[in-house]
């Protein structure tokens, strides 16, 4: 009996002490902003599929349904495949409502950044673009590979908020012709 009563009087000074002293207690995180109904990765395409030809653009198109429940604010891009790096201009990053066949209003790009060390092209959008929206984003690459080959790229995308989670929507995947000699066989 006596060891009984020595747990409920441990168990009452533990939670007394919490009383006390909150911080001691589990900490609240913040809410995490998240998708309702995921975000479709639609197509990914380029103006031109010729190794080395110069200031080409990959184009991007989600869609973002009306059951989201959250606007999409950032999207990042990275290379998953392919021998060589693909660099691009960061400041001429597009971005419009529609697909590239069927362009819309423009969407303001905030923000885009090139981050060589881990192949990601980080694009924010503000605003945030509004579930119910099927959009593109387009970025300028300086030149396509010197080789042809198949190139993945990873598509994340984050609804905004200020800790959002982010939703990993596939590889879209890129096919670039040419070889050695320069000729596209």
């Amino acid at each position: 009996m006596s060891k009984f009563i020595i747990g409920i009087t441990l168990s009452l000074g533990m939670f007394m002490s919490l009383m006390a002293y909150p911080s001691l207690g589990i900490e609240q995180k913040s809410e995490r902003t998240f998708f309702s109904k995921s975000p479709r990765l639609l197509d990914v395409i380029t103006t031109f599929k010729g190794a080395r030809i110069t200031i080409p653009t990959y184009y991007y198109t989600i869609d973002l349904p009306a059951q989201s429940g959250e606007s999409l604010q950032k999207i990042t891009i990275q290379k998953r495949q392919g021998f060589e790096i693909i660099e691009y201009y960061p400041n001429r990053t597009i971005a419009f409502k529609g697909t590239p066949d069927d362009r819309g209003e423009t969407l303001t790009v905030k923000e885009s950044h090139w981050d060589e060390t881990t192949e990601t092209m980080t694009v924010i959008l503000s605003p945030p673009v509004p579930p119910g929206t099927i959009f593109t984003v387009g970025l300028k690459a300086i030149k396509n590979p010197e080789h042809g080959g198949i190139y993945l790229f990873g598509v994340n995308v984050f609804p905004s908020g200020d800790n959002p989670m982010n939703l990993y929507l596939g590889s879209g995947r890129l096919d670039f012709y040419g070889g050695d000699s320069g000729d596209f066989n």
